[in-house]
């Protein structure tokens, strides 16, 4: 189906500008000239012509072509001049001095008879094996003769074509055609809706534009859009043909295979140049793919699959075979997953997700593999559930080895096991060394547990510290790491360590602490220090985890190897694919799954190294509790709110108590989790502990007052200070001074500051880059905007330090002219702005004596003093005051100041300037 569109036509400038051009009398520039004209008249790319105007003046300018008297070597010059202005290599100028010029024939109009025999002879249809249908087309047929020809093209082709499992339309020998035909041929691959447009023609000599759309109605069977469709190309294949493969691969409908194809065109024509026995052959007309908004012609239809146009065929075959296979492959994986997945309750919509994929590129069994993957992680939250390619009968390597189930039962034989797999040393400093390279089926009351409990746990069980190696540990059984955590743990506590979901089995096992062991319990408050490499696998890995999960003790090594998925493989029958299925699902003592990978050490170091820093981690871990406690009892003395200090020291020791500090593994580590645990617990972001090797200059920061000689520095870094339009005053203040270092700059800062802005109709005051100072010049800062009476209580401050409740009122006496409370003052906010800044904005904006514009601010402290805690090189900034509002009473949130007008930080100053125009304009409207 077509729809015919008239294009508006415009000369282009090229003609007139050559017509304009001075020329000399011979041949050649009026050759050229000629040949402009076609090309306007012809060309289906006319926006382009401009670009080659340049080119040709500057050649009959130069007289280049003038001294050429060859004809056929002016048409060799002519030819690379006009491609290489138009980069189109179809324009080409010939010399034909003998050539006799020969209609065209259209087809539709030969006679019945004729086109029946021309179509029997282009077109040839053939069932092959497994019902997979050949169609070769070594012509287009346009929509009218298709229309002349209907009932033949239904009977002895479409129909037939649409009892076929699959079909190859061979397009290799297709160097002719109508381009309405495209429509025709799509629509039998396509649904009668909705309608697809497929191509669009412009034609330059008629300057009609065409679009090509699928058609709702067609005579004979379609072949619908589900079946497999394999389009074969060559170098050969040209115009219409190209047309319906470039459409049909780029719909997803067809799978191109063969070489790419020659690169023709909509409709080129030889033009004879008037007065000469010259040509120009000259593109009239032009394809856009609206699919792809570009085009096949010239640069051809490049295959999906490349092979020579001989074994086409052939490949087309074996690709069909590999696409046959698909629901099959499918199938099996979906029964694998209902089968064997563990997360049951993810099945349905894996199900779903193989049921909706869509394989229509597909063209091996590696992207099947790769379209089965996509998004199949995503959806099962799942990263074990994977598919492979495994080529060449690549081992499967299952998880595990029973052998490590079925242990000995003599004791002699038990022994000798025992000795071969694990070590027992005592290190430096009464640090005990436990070696596990396996891990054997190991439950309470065996014989093995006696050993273990004779040569582990008695010669262990005086040690300071132990350290547990597992390095060299490549699995095991899992059943024995209840027991081994036991030892780890008191006797005394009944605790949960892991539960095992098995599907094959479809079992659920949950594993707790044992009550009772052959030999001494290790206990919990002894630090436990696991030692992990790049070959720890398996149950290694498990014990690994479950140390840190349990907050048991501290991990330090490499990576694990992150082989454990508690998985199988499955191989696809027929083909070289497989699945990888976890059948078990293990829950921590959280109740949360661990989807295998390797586990991340507390402490990540080489393997090697690994013991020489179990002793520094040790030593650290030994003075830990003191510094918890420390933190607490600066908390207790220094923090605002008292209640709030005794609850987050009580959680700390609690939390120690609990072996969550067990991660730590340096001083900064600590400053880290301290701070964490800290602004978590209060919900007080100010909190912060940190480490510095020299003590902080904040413990001794006391304001320097300036010189005469300094005034005007200090005046200049903190004030900036402009006249707007409308009479607006701007100040930005980058601090909040001292009111020391205000007195010292006061008189100075009312001339050189406050008198240029002080009359204005309307005041911006810009905070945003103010991360704070002192809050000791907030009265006075403020007292400038209250009228001259009476003193107004701004807020109320609670020192914990001092134990005192102080009110904060505005000052009797300022210098200067005070900008009084009538006129609209405006503050601008980012979430930089904190501290003495906020205490400035909060103080205005509860006395309603501001308009606040930007972002919300940090919540910052009106005052932190510094802490050392003991004598150690860590610090605690603790907020010791607490501000009561003027107006309600209530203590000011440390989530800090919320504007009246939310906008971004660098957009809040034109905000501010509309809002007040808008004001201003108002209250002239209103007198």
């Amino acid at each position: 189906m077509m729809k015919t569109l008239v294009m508006e036509h415009h000369t282009p400038p090229l003609l007139l500008m050559l017509l304009l051009s001075t020329v000399g009398s011979s041949f050649q520039p009026a050759l050229v000239i000629e040949m402009a004209k076609i090309l306007s008249e012809n060309y289906c790319f006319p926006e382009n012509l401009v670009g080659m105007q340049e080119a040709i003046q500057q050649a009959i300018n130069r007289g280049e072509i003038q001294h050429i008297s060859d004809r056929k070597t002016l048409a060799s010059v002519l030819t690379n001049r006009v491609q290489g202005a138009l980069n189109d290599p179809r324009l080409t100028v010939s010399y034909e001095p003998n050539t006799v010029p020969v209609m065209p024939q259209i087809l539709p109009s030969l006679p019945t008879e004729q086109l029946i025999r021309l179509v029997r002879n282009s077109v040839k249809l053939d069932i092959l094996d497994n019902n997979v249908g050949y169609l070769r087309m070594d012509r287009i047929i346009g929509e009218e003769t298709a229309a002349k020809l209907g009932s033949l093209l239904r009977d002895d082709i479409w129909d037939k074509v649409a009892n076929t499992s699959s079909l190859i339309l061979d397009l290799r020998y297709s160097t002719a055609g109508e381009m309405s035909g495209v429509s025709f041929i799509i629509s039998y691959f396509s649904d009668p809706e909705p309608l697809i447009h497929v191509d669009t023609v412009y034609d330059r000599q008629s300057n009609i534009t065409k679009e090509l759309w699928t058609m709702p109605s067609i005579k004979g069977e379609r072949y619908g859009k589900k079946k497999d469709l394999i389009v074969l190309t060559s170098k050969r294949t040209m115009g219409a043909a190209e047309a319906v493969a470039y459409a049909l691969k780029n719909l997803k409908r067809a799978i191109t295979v063969g070489e790419r194809s020659a690169g023709g065109s909509v409709k080129v024509e030889k033009i004879r140049i008037p007065q000469s026995a010259f040509y120009i052959t000259v593109p009239v007309a032009r394809s856009v793919s609206p699919i792809t908004g570009h085009s096949w012609e010239v640069s051809g239809v490049p295959p999906t699959i490349n092979a020579n146009a001989k074994e086409a065929v052939a490949k087309a075959k074996s690709l069909l075979a590999v696409r046959g296979a698909i629901p099959k492959v499918v199938q099996s994986i979906a029964d694998i997953i209902v089968r064997f997945y563990a997360f049951t309750d993810r099945v349905p919509a894996l199900l779903e997700h193989l049921k909706t994929t869509d394989f229509s590129t597909v063209v091996s069994e590696e992207d099947l593999v790769v379209t089965l993957n996509q998004d199949l992680q995503t959806l099962s939250e799942d990263p074990r559930l994977i598919i492979k390619y495994m080529p060449d009968n690549a081992d499967i390597v299952e998880e595990g080895d029973p052998a490590l189930d079925n242990v000995p039962e003599d004791y002699e034989s038990l022994k000798a096991l025992v000795d071969t797999t694990i070590k027992v040393e005592i290190l430096s400093d009464n640090t005990g060394y436990l070696r596990v390279d396996k891990f054997f089926k190991l439950s309470e009351g065996t014989k093995l547990e006696t050993i273990m409990a004779k040569k582990v746990w008695e010669p262990l069980k005086d040690t300071k510290n132990l350290v547990v190696d597992l390095r060299y540990n490549t699995g095991g059984s899992s059943s024995s790491l209840a027991l081994i955590l036991s030892y780890l743990h008191d006797s005394s506590q009944k605790l949960h360590f892991f539960t095992i979901y098995d599907q094959i089995q479809n079992t659920t096992t949950i594993y707790d602490s044992l009550p009772q062991m052959k030999g001494h319990t290790y206990g919990s408050r002894r630090g436990v220090y696991v030692l992990t490499s790049y070959n720890t696998a398996s149950v290694g890995e498990e014990l690994a985890y479950l140390i840190q999960s349990l907050h048991r003790g501290t991990v330090i090594g490499e990576i694990t190897s992150g082989n454990l998925m508690h998985s199988k493989t499955y191989e696809i029958e027929g083909t070289d694919i497989a699945i990888t299925v976890p059948v078990i699902n293990f829950l921590d003592n959280n109740g949360e799954y661990w989807l295998g990978g390797g586990v991340v050490p507390d402490a990540i170091v080489l393997a090697e190294e690994a013991v020489e820093h179990v002793h520094e981690i040790a030593d650290l871990h030994q003075g830990l509790k003191s510094l918890i406690e420390g933190t607490g009892e600066l908390l207790e003395k220094h923090y605002a709110i008292h209640e709030v200090a005794l609850n987050v020291s009580k959680v700390l020791m609690n939390k120690w108590d609990e072996g969550m500090y067990w991660s730590v593994i340096d001083l900064d580590s600590l400053a880290s989790l301290l701070t964490a645990d800290l602004q978590e617990t209060s919900g007080d972001h100010r909190l912060h502990v940190f480490h510095c090797d020299i003590e902080p200059d904040s413990l001794h920061d006391v304001p320097e007052i300036p010189t005469a000689e300094e005034v005007g520095q200090v005046i200049h870094s903190v004030f900036k200070v402009e006249l707007l339009q409308d009479n607006v005053g701007y100040l930005r203040m980058s601090m909040m001074p001292d009111v020391g270092v205000v007195k010292a700059i006061w008189p100075q800062m009312v001339k050189q500051v406050w008198r240029k802005i002080v009359n204005t109709d309307a005041l911006i005051i810009d905070m945003r880059y103010n991360t704070g100072g002192y809050s000791s010049a907030v009265p006075l800062l403020c007292t400038y905007f209250f009228e001259d009476k009476s003193l107004q209580h701004l807020y109320t401050v609670f020192d914990r330090t001092k134990s005192t409740m102080t009110e904060v009122m505005t000052w009797p006496k300022v210098r200067g002219q005070r900008y009084g409370s009538s006129k609209g003052v405006y503050i601008l906010t980012s979430h930089l702005t904190g501290s003495a800044a906020e205490v400035f904005i909060h103080s205005l904006k509860d006395l309603n004596k501001v308009t606040i514009i930007g972002e919300p601010t940090i919540g910052g402290s009106l005052s932190s003093g510094t802490y050392q805690i003991g004598k150690s090189v860590l610090y605690v900034s603790i907020p010791n005051q607490v501000v009561f509002s003027a107006i309600t009473g209530k203590m000011w949130s440390v989530s800090g100041v919320e504007p009246h007008v939310i906008a971004q930080a660098n957009g809040a100053l034109s905000v501010a300037q509309r809002l007040i125009a808008a004001r201003q304009l108002k209250k002239k409207q209103g007198k």
